[in-house]
């Protein structure tokens, strides 16, 4: 069954124009492939704000050791939320060091969060997993206010043949006591593809002559190092 998860692109986006088209939809399926996910004004993502910044599509993964399973979770991001203030990457109060642009903002965005794992997992601990994402997000900055609508979604791609109708069937779980690595890649890979979503992102000019600016990438590098967060 499909899932549909949206975020409110208002600001930069006409969306109230109903410019998709049953032609593009279909476009949209029959053009995707497998390989590197493009990231930044793509898709769902072309409209979006994230922490003040024009935000995005981002992503991000995380590669377990083989003594701990070898498996690998990648996580999606539909950044569209947060305000300025409260942006931190690497623990660095961004936000608070670029105020250029800067537009009045209510933390009433949204964020879509996919993970995906080759981790043999059930559904109730593919839900423990998206649980995790909130401490990925919490590590950008994000508290997720009232007006926030935050999706998680998480699922393997172990267990192939749990649909099969015939006979029983056999399937794979990953003990609950050996999760904590699949937790901790999870909020790491998740607080990546945010930051990935903003430093890919491209200053926009949407409807009504609205226009977000990227996150300055010099700048950023000049304050990333001042925090000691960049080597020499």
């Amino acid at each position: 069954m499909p899932i549909v998860a949206e975020t409110c692109d208002g600001y930069l986006n006409d969306i109230n124009g109903f410019h998709v088209k049953e032609e593009h939809v279909y476009a949209a399926l029959n053009e995707a492939r497998s390989g590197p996910v493009t990231e930044g004004n793509v898709g769902g993502g072309t409209g979006n704000i994230c922490y003040g910044f024009k935000g995005g599509i981002g992503t991000a993964s995380r590669k377990l050791s083989r003594k701990l399973g070898g498996y690998t979770v990648g996580v999606l991001t539909q950044c569209n939320h947060g305000r300025r203030d409260q942006i931190q990457i690497a623990g660095v109060p961004v936000g608070l060091e670029i105020r250029e642009k800067l537009i009045p903002q209510n933390e009433r965005g949204s964020i879509i969060i996919v993970i995906a794992t080759n981790a043999p997992l059930l559904p109730h601990q593919l839900k423990r997993v998206a649980r995790r994402a909130t401490l990925g997000l919490a590590r950008t900055g994000s508290f997720s206010g009232n007006g926030s609508g935050d999706l998680f979604i998480a699922f393997s791609t172990a267990n192939p043949d749990a649909a099969n109708p015939d006979g029983l069937t056999r399937l794979r779980m990953l003990p609950n006591d050996r999760m904590d690595p699949i937790f901790e890649a999870c909020m790491q890979a998740t607080e990546e593809a945010i930051v990935n979503a903003l430093i890919a992102a491209k200053t926009m000019t949407g409807i009504d002559g609205h226009t977000i600016m990227s996150i300055p990438h010099e700048k950023l590098r000049q304050i990333m190092k001042e925090f000691n967060r960049l080597g020499t």
